[in-house]
């Protein structure tokens, strides 16, 4: 268990914040959503660590369901089976290279993550938008269109928010303004928001 607000009692003004931002992803996944993360820069790197943690084991084993894993030793290669770890649905958008500069090429740089938002989400989904500053263009435009198809926005963010903070369902605001500063309490936050996550759909 992390004790993220006990670590860092600077973040205690947002827990509310970051309490339902792990309630609004739990909802998506329950109801069969998937989460979409967008950011530049360091920003970036953040979306792959979080779906990283997602897309498989993060802090505890997550079996398999025993019925899949039959299937899979009844008629493909067994070791696979055993080899599995349970994962949830988390797309990281700035991890195809050739679809972003293509876009970058025909539409426009500012358009990276909003296109490929366009073309994946579905209502109910929800997208990490990541920001220090809350006012990266590529982001906002991906949250404008993730609003627009009825999905939910957490704008993660430093202390002023920045556009993000006015178009996001949930905004976490963290209390710093210079970039590293924001960069080193954001992944304090989501590696608190993957556990709890994980803790509710795969227990301990």
């Amino acid at each position: 268990m992390i004790n993220l607000f006990e670590k860092y009692p600077e973040l205690k003004r947002i827990q509310a914040n970051i309490e339902s931002a792990i309630k609004r992803i739990k909802e998506c996944f329950r109801s069969g959503g998937k989460l979409l993360l967008c950011g530049s820069g360091g920003s970036a790197a953040d979306c792959e660590h979080i779906s990283g943690e997602l897309l498989k084991g993060f802090l505890s084993k997550r079996n398999v369901d025993e019925k899949f894993k039959f299937k899979l030793k009844s008629n493909y290669v067994s070791d696979i089976a055993d080899k599995l770890q349970g994962g949830l649905p988390a797309i990281s958008l700035v991890s195809n290279a050739g679809v972003m500069t293509a876009i970058t090429n025909d539409i426009g740089g500012e358009m990276i993550f909003a296109q490929q938002v366009f073309a994946l989400a579905k209502p109910k989904d929800v997208l990490i938008a990541i920001s220090t500053s809350g006012n990266s263009l590529p982001v906002y435009n991906a949250a404008v269109v993730a609003k627009a198809m009825d999905c939910s926005v957490i704008g993660l963010t430093g202390e002023h928010g920045g556009k993000l903070k006015e178009i996001s369902d949930i905004i976490i605001n963290v209390p710093q303004t210079e970039t590293y500063k924001v960069q080193e309490l954001h992944l304090p936050v989501y590696h608190y928001i993957c556990a709890e996550i994980e803790r509710e759909f795969f227990g301990e």
